[in-house]
């Protein structure tokens, strides 16, 4: 019994139920202590003016009405990891060998267009770090060969296909080859999407990075400026609690080949087929059920001859899908075969 307010009580099954009705949701098993599950629950009754645990299991089971209830109970429980190249070896298998393994393929084809996903984005450091990644070793250094991607309007659906690249706004790389570069960045927290669509980040966050990629990525922006709102092009500007201090925004030419939306990965709205899914550190949080089905869908999801990056203490615990492992320096990537298995799909 863990006492929460005056009057107020959670019982030790009532965690329990809700431990498992997260699971049954979400996939996600919640792996922290008792005791810090039962001081959330207390802050998000006193937040929501609700008056019992009961209440709380009672609109948690009720999500379909409100499916926004959930991730809002979520936020601030999960034990979310990320940050800016977080994991380098990834990113630089993806532009050292998966990028030039792509435009090899795709060159001979039509114009190169190269889809990546960012699964479980958190607050956008890892979709910014793929589009850092992808500016700093296409050809000619600093972006060159990226076609930028108007905007893409987002629906309660899932993620529209962009409109066509703006005109005027590409340069040709690798010969005479043009990129068209879109990378979708997903997760279940509204409030994190928020957090990566605004791209606005404190500076000790891309601590450790070249003060040349910061430069051609970032702008700096003044205190004052966040103080009072004069954030232009930046989605809820001062009204987004936005923390006073220096700060880095995304340039536009960067948020540019970047979407952003939410989405449950146990639940996942279709979204076309990738070339690059990155899945880090998600399959850790999943019960062993829900990383299969997971994994089979991201199989699915792949173009034929694509990759999945997974950090590097995961394991594919799908053992029959069809992927070939691929190391290029100490790294290892998992690719779908051009002729991938019938059985789960080209």
């Amino acid at each position: 019994m863990h006492k929460l307010m005056a009057g107020v009580t959670i019982l030790e099954h009532e965690l329990s139920d809700l431990r498992l009705l997260v699971e049954r949701q979400t996939g996600i098993l919640l792996d922290c202590p008792n005791s810090a599950l039962a001081a959330h629950v207390a802050e998000y009754l006193e937040t929501r003016e609700m008056q019992s645990p009961a209440e709380l299991l009672h609109s948690l089971r009720a999500g379909d009405r409100d499916p926004s209830f959930l991730p809002s109970f979520l936020d601030g429980v999960l034990n979310v990891n990320t940050g800016f190249f977080r994991h380098p070896g990834a990113m630089n298998t993806l532009a050292q060998y998966v990028v030039p393994q792509l435009y090899a393929r795709k060159s001979e084809d039509g114009p190169c267009t190269l889809r990546i996903w960012s699964a479980g984005c958190a607050t956008g450091e890892e979709a910014y770090s793929i589009a850092m990644a992808l500016c700093d070793s296409l050809p000619n250094g600093a972006g060159n060969g990226l076609k930028e991607r108007a905007g893409t309007p987002r629906n309660a659906g899932g993620i529209q296909d962009s409109p066509s690249p703006r005109e005027g706004q590409s340069t040709k790389g690798q010969g005479t080859k043009d990129w068209s570069v879109h990378i979708v960045g997903t997760d279940l927290l509204p409030s994190a999407i928020e957090v990566a669509e605004r791209g606005l980040y404190p500076q000790s966050a891309l601590a450790g990075l070249p003060p040349a990629s910061i430069r051609a990525a970032f702008s700096k922006i003044a205190s004052a400026n966040i103080q009072n709102g004069a954030l232009e092009g930046v989605p809820g500007g001062a009204a987004s609690g936005a923390p006073v201090g220096t700060h880095l925004l995304v340039k536009p030419r960067l948020r540019s080949l970047v979407t952003f939306n939410t989405m449950n990965l146990t639940k996942p709205v279709y979204i076309g087929r990738f070339d690059c899914i990155f899945c880090m550190d998600v399959l850790p949080h999943l019960s062993r059920p829900q990383r299969t089905a997971l994994l089979e869908r991201l199989h699915l999801y792949l173009e034929p001859g694509g990759y999945l990056f997974l950090s590097q203490t995961e394991k594919l615990c799908a053992p029959n899908l069809n992927f070939r492992p691929e190391v290029f320096d100490g790294y290892t990537v998992h690719r779908k075969p051009l002729a991938a298995s019938a059985a789960y799909g080209r």
